[in-house]
């Protein structure tokens, strides 16, 4: 019986599509996966609105389904790890990029991919706090593991509006920190508030290019633009600042100084979830089940259905969405 998935493909032009795909072709098109996944929920996430447009070579097979995450349960295993009805997360892994995703009612998916759904969390939910969510956790871990305590200080969330950014400042202030949320969207400062924000600060102040060293404020930093942003938030950094850089949004150039590093002591630590290896990845999911606030989670969340997600792309890509879109896999 056929399924439904969003199918991307190239030729003779560029088309995405919502469409209905015989079990056949996923086993053919997605070799090498060993579990199917029957998937209930997805997410649409920036990567995701960058393959839908054709704005960026994000995706390098084609046909492609994408869709960089999923949620659901083993229909089909050869691994024991994974008997029939297991329920498992999926993030990464270049699914949705080089491998057939889960913006689809199935995937075809390699077993050592795969993270148990942890105790305290249902699909929904997962797919609720997805890659951006996971991303954060990972930024919370990488200051954590590098020593840093609420009592140090000033914590700048860039792109706080965002997914990753509404949950990292959820999970730091849920942790005690003192966090000033970065957005370029003033509407959004009662939401940010309600997250736990301290202060609302406009990215306006850190998106214009600035001194190599500047006053120094932030304890530490999780950054999600990168580019000019990210290099004044480096030299507003205060001595021994570590800062988690995840994200790319404002360009993938850094514009910036050795200054920050050997004057005052400041780290860049770099964050991937794409390729995390899978004892990271359980912590990180273990620690969002346990932490995670549920009403902020609420709060954050948007549903949407599959056919929806062509209209949602571009205005992820815009920065129009707050928050996180949650794709409910069977509307």
């Amino acid at each position: 019986m056929s399924f439904r998935a969003i199918l991307l493909e190239k030729d003779p032009g560029f088309s995405a599509r919502v469409t209905q795909i015989d079990p056949r072709r996923l086993e053919e098109e997605a070799g090498g996966g060993n579990v199917v996944l029957r998937l209930s929920h997805s997410t649409l996430n920036y990567k995701d609105g960058l393959a839908l447009t054709n704005r960026s070579p994000v995706v390098r097979k084609w046909p492609m389904v994408p869709g960089i995450d999923g949620a659901g349960q083993v229909t089909e295993s050869d691994d024991p790890a994974w008997p029939v009805g297991a329920s498992a997360i999926l993030n990464g892994f270049g699914v949705g990029e080089t491998h057939w995703g889960c913006l689809a009612e199935y995937a075809r998916l390699r077993s050592d991919w795969l993270v148990p759904l942890p105790v305290g969390l249902d699909a929904r939910s997962a797919m609720a706090i997805g890659t951006a969510g996971y991303t954060a956790m990972l930024c919370v871990l990488a200051l954590e593991d590098c020593g840093l305590r609420p009592s140090e200080g000033e914590i700048l969330v860039t792109g706080a509006a965002g997914g990753v950014g509404s949950i990292a400042l959820s999970l730091l202030a849920s942790r005690g920190y003192q966090v000033c949320a970065s957005t370029g969207r003033s509407q959004e400062e009662p939401y940010l508030r309600s997250l736990g924000a301290a202060q609302v600060l406009n990215r306006g102040s850190l998106a214009v290019a600035g001194k190599p060293l500047q006053k120094e404020r932030w304890a530490a930093v999780v950054d999600t633009v990168g580019s000019t942003t990210l290099a004044n938030a480096l030299a507003q950094c205060r001595y021994g600042a570590t800062v988690a850089a995840c994200g790319l949004a404002g360009g993938m150039d850094l514009p910036t100084t050795v200054a920050p590093f050997i004057l005052r002591n400041v780290r860049l630590e770099g964050v991937d979830s794409v390729m995390a290896p899978l004892a990271l990845r359980k912590r990180a999911w273990e620690a969002l089940a346990l932490e995670l606030r549920r009403d902020h989670l609420a709060t954050i969340t948007t549903e949407i259905g599959l056919d929806d997600c062509l209209s949602e792309a571009p205005r992820i890509l815009a920065g129009e969405v707050r928050g996180r879109l949650v794709v409910d896999l069977r509307r």
